[in-house]
Order: C-alpha cells, then structure tokens, then sequence
C-alpha cells in the first residue's frame, strides 16, 4: 500500500466507537462504564499491531485501516490483512473508506458488496467494526469533500446497507475541526459548486460562504443513518490560534502546543476569527446523543528546530487526556501514527508517531495509564495464530454427532479384534504367508504401516470426496495419523540406534541426529517461505494453507464455526528493510507456516532430545524415560500450559503431551526384539488377547446398551454417550486415543507378519516406498495441497473428482518417491 493510499490523517475515531453500550444519553458514557478506548491508525504498509503493541507495551483497544471504495480487490487484501492481525489482539477495527470515484457514481452494489464483507469479518473473527466512510468531507483536501448534497445521499446509502445487514458494525462520521473553513484558500474548491450545494454551504444566506458559515451541519446525514460521530482534530505543530487553521501559514518551527488549545477546540473557540455558536461537541455528541470518537496527533518536522519531539507531542496528548472528563461522550480517541508528506510542512516528510521512539512510547504509556481512564485491549474476541493451529485438527468433514463417532471407533476396534483373532488361525493354516523376521537393519512391517498412514495424512489433508477419504477418516477409528506417525517414528529411531552407536560411537550418532533435527528445522523454514512466497503469484491463493477455516467442529465447538485464523501472523513484515525483530522471530521460532506440515516443529524439538533420550535407554534407564515423559503429561494434564512453546506446533502437539507417544517409541524400537520374543510366549499372547478382545467388548457392549436401550451393568447407562467427550476427541490425546494406539499397532503388526506375503504383493508396492520416505512425503504434500485448492471449477463433494485428484496426487508423490526427487534436499 503506497503513502498515497494512506494519507490523510486520522483516522480512527474508531476506539471510541466500540463502546456496544454507548449509542445513549450524555449519562451514559462509556467513560465510566468501561473506560476510554484508545488505540492507532497505523502505516499498515510499514507497520503492524504486534510492533505497535510492542513498542507501547499494551494491548490498544482499536486500530484502524484506509480502503479505496468502492471495494477492488487492493482494498479487500489491505482490509484482510488488518482484519486478520487486528482480531489476533482481540481489538476493534475501524475501517475507512476512501471514495475511489464520484461520489454521484457509489451504488447500491457498492453498499452490499461492502455489507458482505462486514458479515464475513464478523463471522470469521467476532469482530467489532466501524465504517467511517469519507471523513473529513467538509474539507478541501479531498476529492469527496465540500460536496454536501451528493456527500449525505452516499453516506445514508452506505449507512443503510451496513444496519440492514448482521454485522453489527456501526457508521461514523466524522468531519475535520472547524477553524478555517471553508478552507478555499488552499485548493479552490468551491468554485465547481451545484446550485444546491451553494445553497447549502450558505447557511447565513449572505450570499458568501465564508467562516460565518457552519463547518458542520451541511454535511450532517439523517441522524438515524449516524451511530457515532467522529471529529479529526490535529495539532500541526504552529502554536498560536492564528497560524492554527489554514495550509497557507508554512511550518517555520517546531512549537509546543499553548495551554487550553484542546479545551479551545472542543469548545469552537480555537482558530477562528468570529466565534460559532455551539460546539461540535454539544451539538452532535450530547444533542444528538451520539459517542464522540477523536481521531488527533501531533506533527513534527525532524528537519526543522523548535521545542522537542516529545514536548510537542506529549503536550498535545495530556492536554486530550485533560479534557476527557469533562466530556465524557468521547469514548474513544486515536492516534495518527504514519510518517507522510505534509502541505503545512511544505510538502516535506513529517512524524506523526507517538512510539517513534523509547523515549515517547515511554511517555505515552505513563500519561496514559495515569489518567485512570483508558480500557487497554482485548475488548472482543482474541483470535490467534497458536489457535488456528489448535483448530486444524478438525479433519473430518461435516459435523457428525459424538455418538456417531464413538460407533465407528467401536466397529472399528471390533473389526480389529477379530482381525487379531483371525490372524491366529491364519499364522497355523498357512505358515508360508509369515513375515521372515530375521532382518537386522529394518522392519518391512513398520514401514508398511508407516506408508498407509502418511497415505491417511495426504487424503485427510486434500478435502475431498473419495474412498480413500472415507476410508481415511471413518476406517481408522480414534487415532489419526499424527499420533502414529510420531509413534512410528520414535520406534524407528529406537531400532536403528544401535546399529549407528556400533558403527561410529554415541558421539557420532549423536551428531548426526542433530544434524537432521538441523535439516528439518531449515527445510520447514524454507517451505514456510516458499509457500509465502508462492502467494504473491497472480492467479494463486494460498489461503488454503496459510488461513484455516473453524468447521464448528474443534476445541470451540459450534460457535466458533466460520471464523478464519491467520497462520501467518506479521509475514509480510519480513519484507521490510530491516525487518522488525518480532516477524523474525515469529519466522525462526517457527510461530508461522502452512497448517499441513505444522507438526514439523515438534520433530524438530524431538529430534533434538534424542541423543539424551536414547543415551538413558542404553543404559537401561529406559523407566527413567518414561517416568520423566508421564510427569510432563500429568503436569499437563493438571496444569494446561505450565509447559509451553511458542512455536506454531505446540499448540496442536503440545510438546508435554506428544512426547509421551515419541518416548515409547524409541523404548518399543530399541527393545523391539524382546519385546516382540515376550508377546510371542503363551502368557504374552494370552495377555495380548485379553487387552484386544477385553478393549473391543467393552466398547461394543457400551454401545449395545446405548444401541438397545438396556443398562450395560456394572457401568452407568450414560457412559457410552459421554466417551467421545472424555476420551476419544480429536483435539486432545487423552486415555480412549492412548488406548486405541496400541490396540491399532498391536493387531496391524500381527496380521501383517501372519498374512504378509499377500498383503505386501497387494499394497507393499505402494506403501513400502512411501513409509520409508514418509517424512519427506510429508514435507512435500503441502504443495499438493495448495496445487488443489487451486485447481478452477473443482467440485469437492464430487466423487469421481476426488476419487481422481487423490489418486494423482498419491501417483505424482510415489513417482517422486521412485526417482529420489530432491532426496539430498528434504529429509526422509
């Protein structure tokens, strides 16, 4: 977004604006129900919330962002962009629009398709908006303004859309201070003014318009089309009442301002040459019951000499902060922080940022916090990165019921235990068909399992409708492919730990895991950048990956159905010169990246342990591992939070939780062989039936009881319908999907070393390959799924369609798989 398409100061009246309860009485004021609102319109091209909330130190209540108007799709992706960033703080956006064209040219189109997106924000992010449509219009400066007649009919037409629509947002209008009108001096642009107009801006009917006139009311729509009104009132740094009204007195020095200007002005006494009858603020504020939103700052030229940065400044501010008691319908006020040429500058360059500095946000944040007045933020709804991530796990389509869940991880735990059962009979009819387990380098099996989950992944991640995802998110029951392929993992690193300590020491292998934790740690940050990347190319949209929608479906349930999380929070930052520290840090912490490879973070910090995990196993130490993995569960479990990352991963894996399937992994791998020689005795196998056939029966008994309406004694007629809920939700790993892991991995390996020579002739060719390379097929399905999500006309509910996309994309991965794409590059 250029200077250009920013300047024009002020604007956010919109922290005042968010005051919900305020649309009432002078008695009524939000000043002493919630405090004043108070908060920036920034620079969105160089500048964002979290450095601006950085550089104060506290959360501002609103922000506020200029648009083109009508909407073109600059204005929409500048919109979103703030829109995003903004509800990340739980803040108020107060949205400025910029007549584009004519003012006689805006339409009733115009007014929906703006009332359309309104609906959208509020759906996505809960958001309190304000639409302050061409302020300042009693001004000369701007292309809408001083044209009164075609001014109100498009503010009502705007206003009329907004109220008719669900968004809730509220209008503002907002005209500049006064003093100096008609302002013609400058531009000259009364002199192309209709009959009507004429008429109108003369409201003493001497036949002149001139200061005598009223600055205000010609441009004052229908007081039912006005929820609030806004006033832009800045100091351009000239001192004296004199030099205050009029780009025609040139800036010469920077000058404090004199004491009372606030309380001048907001009486209509500054900078005027013959006095006005009535405030602004008592004739709209308080005689047409409206809240008052001051859009204000201070200009400072750093070329020129004069007083201080900060006495200009922070005498500005105190002053509007003196003021706010006696005028308690000014719930919120907001402050110009851009650099941008200015005509009473010269044209030249100046700052009107009040945290430019440590020195001036310091101070700010002190006058600010020591008025007792100012409501700090969040004041609606915090909608964040770490949450998107959190709500990615909702990968099943629709919104099936608890119960309709708990059925199909019963049959699925049904149809594994009698699996488990056939597999006994088939191992003695049929011995040819045995696995030959006499490899010491790998198990074919645990690859094969590995391949048919990270197939599970790739389907579960390109939505849409096929058997393999029906298969994928029905079949498998409770567990999905995450916690089994950080299972799977941790065994494989178990069982090849020995063979690489023998090779070149513990040391060594050591090394090398660090240098793989290395290589997955920049390869997710190089695909983090590509995929940002890739989204300035025309005609691509990487929403897909880099926003989430909530299905309703998640952590929140239903009422969080529609909202939209922005997973790259401050990415466009990085394009700054120099790029702030918090982006940067958001990048290497990797608090940003496409949903589909967020778990990469965990692999990293998992990798990076290891060494020291696999050192305590070897010396037996291996129940010390456990003891330390179930301690960070339980503190967890009792504690939510009290072991946190920031990273992006953790707040889907939390790295307390996750490591607890990683642990035993590397445990079950490294002591496979006994373990294996243990459950394959008589009292091992016995057991191994009693926990499978056990496991199932309790679940298929519950469910009969639920299903035939009989009490399933000794347990509560209830507790099937409360099983999902306290066991088995997919967006937590609690005791039903700890249970289903073993019982899952237990009777695959079972059947596929009894019946493995069919099983491999039928399916090995796919998922063996696939399995062994399966964290490189995990890297790259991330650009498959952007891929899709762009194909044009695609029909997700189609079934031939999907049946085809999930078959090309699995095809496409398999061949680079065979051809050993990029295998030096990403690791496997």
């Amino acid at each position: 977004m250029t200077r250009a398409h920013q300047r024009i100061g002020a604007a956010v009246g919109l922290a005042a604006a968010l005051l919900l309860g305020m649309a009432a009485p002078a008695g009524a004021a939000s000043l002493t129900d919630d405090g004043v609102w108070f908060g920036p319109e920034l620079d969105w091209a160089d500048d964002g919330p979290d450095g601006y909330r950085d550089r104060l130190g506290e959360t501002p209540a609103v922000y506020a962002v200029r648009v083109s108007y009508p909407l073109d799709a600059r204005s929409i992706a500048e919109w979103d962009r703030a829109a995003t960033q903004v509800a990340a703080q739980g803040a108020a956006l107060e949205i400025t629009l910029e007549p584009s064209t004519d003012l006689d040219a805006l339409t009733d189109n115009d007014a929906a398709e703006l009332n359309t997106r309104l609906e959208r924000y509020r759906t996505q992010s809960d958001a309190i908006q304000l639409v302050r449509f061409a302020p300042e219009m009693n001004g000369s400066w701007v292309s809408w303004g001083q044209q009164p007649t075609a001014y109100v009919r498009a503010f009502e037409r705007v206003a009329d859309a907004v109220h008719a629509g669900a968004s809730g947002a509220e209008t503002v209008w907002s005209p500049s201070y006064g003093a100096g009108y008609p302002f013609e001096r400058a531009d000259g642009r009364l002199d192309d003014l209709t009959v009507r107009d004429q008429v109108a801006l003369d409201t003493d009917g001497d036949g002149l318009i001139t200061e005598a006139d009223d600055p205000y009311g010609p441009y004052f729509p229908s007081a039912d089309t006005v929820d609030r009104v806004g006033l832009t009132m800045y100091y351009f740094g000239k001192g004296e009442a004199a030099a205050a009204a009029g780009r025609d007195v040139p800036l010469e020095t920077n000058t404090a301002p004199e004491d009372g200007e606030v309380a001048a002005r907001l009486a209509e006494r500054w900078g005027y040459t013959g006095g006005q009858r009535e405030s602004f603020y008592d004739r709209f504020a308080v005689g047409e019951r409206k809240p008052l939103v001051l859009d204000t700052g201070a200009l400072y030229d750093l070329d020129r000499g004069g007083d201080t940065e900060l006495a200009v400044k922070q005498g500005w501010w105190r002053q509007v902060l003196a003021e706010l008691p006696a005028h308690p319908l000014v719930t919120g006020v907001t402050w110009l922080e851009v650099v941008r040429e200015e005509a009473e500058a010269g044209g030249q360059e100046v700052d009107w940022r009040a945290t430019a500095n440590g020195e001036l946000a310091a101070a700010l944040r002190a006058d600010l916090e020591s008025s007792g007045l100012i409501r700090w933020g969040p004041v609606t709804t915090v909608v964040t990165a770490e949450q998107g991530s959190a709500a990615t796990v909702q990968v099943r389509q629709g919104g099936a019921s608890a119960n309709e869940e708990m059925n199909w991880i019963t049959g699925s735990a049904a149809v594994l235990a009698v699996a488990f059962l056939a597999s006994g009979i088939v191992g003695r009819a049929l011995p040819k068909w045995r696995y030959d387990d006499t490899s010491a380098t790998r198990d074919l099996r645990i690859d094969m399992i590995r391949g048919f989950v990270i197939v599970v992944v790739v389907v579960t991640h390109i939505e849409v409708t096929s058997p393999f995802a029906f298969a994928s998110l029905k079949v498998v029951g409770a567990i999905t492919g995450a916690e089994m392929f950080v299972l799977l993992s941790g065994i494989v690193l178990g069982m090849v730990f020995p063979l690489a300590a023998a090779r070149g020491g513990e040391w060594a292998s050591a090394v090398a895991a660090w240098g793989r934790a290395r290589k997955q740690y920049l390869v997710a940050l190089a695909v983090t950048l590509l995929i940002f990347a890739i989204g300035f190319l025309p005609f691509v949209d990487t929403s897909a990956v880099t926003t989430f929608t909530d299905r309703g479906t998640g952590e929140g349930g239903s009422g969080d159905s529609g909202r939209v999380y922005d997973l790259y929070p401050n990415a466009e930052r990085l394009l700054d010169y120099p790029p702030p520290w918090y982006a940067v840090r958001q990048l290497l912490l990797l608090e940003m990246g496409p949903w589909p490879i967020s778990i990469m973070g965990l692999f990293v910090v998992l990798s990076l342990a290891y060494p020291a995990l696999m050192w305590l196993i070897k010396r037996r130490l291996w129940w010390l591992v456990l003891v330390i993995s179930w301690g960070l569960y339980a503190v967890h479990t009792l504690v939510p939070g009290a072991v946190r990352l920031t990273s992006q991963f953790d707040a889907l894996f939390p790295l307390a939780v996750w490591q607890v399937l990683f642990t035993h992994g590397l445990v079950i791998g490294y002591y496979r062989r006994q373990i294996v020689r243990a459950l394959t005795t008589l009292p091992g196998k016995v057991g191994l039936g009693v926990f499978v056939v056990g496991y199932a029966g309790f679940l298929v008994y519950l469910w009969a009881g639920n299903a035939y309406g009989f009490t399933p004694v000794p347990f509560p007629a209830d507790l099937y319908a409360s099983l999902y809920d306290t066991g088995y939700q997919r967006i937590f790993l609690r005791w039903g999907r700890l249970l289903d892991l073993p019982l899952v991995l237990v009777c695959s390996y079972t059947v596929l070393t009894v019946a493995w020579k069919p099983l491999n002739k039928s399916m090995g060719w796919l998922w063996i390959p696939l399995g062994q390379a399966s964290l490189y097929v995990f890297i790259v399905h991330v650009f498959f799924v952007l891929a899709v999500a762009n194909i044009p006309g695609l029909d997700r509910g189609s079934l031939w369609q999907g049946t085809l996309i999930h078959s090309v994309v699995i095809g496409l991965i398999l061949f680079m798989v065979r051809k050993r794409f990029l295998f030096s590059v990403i690791p496997r």
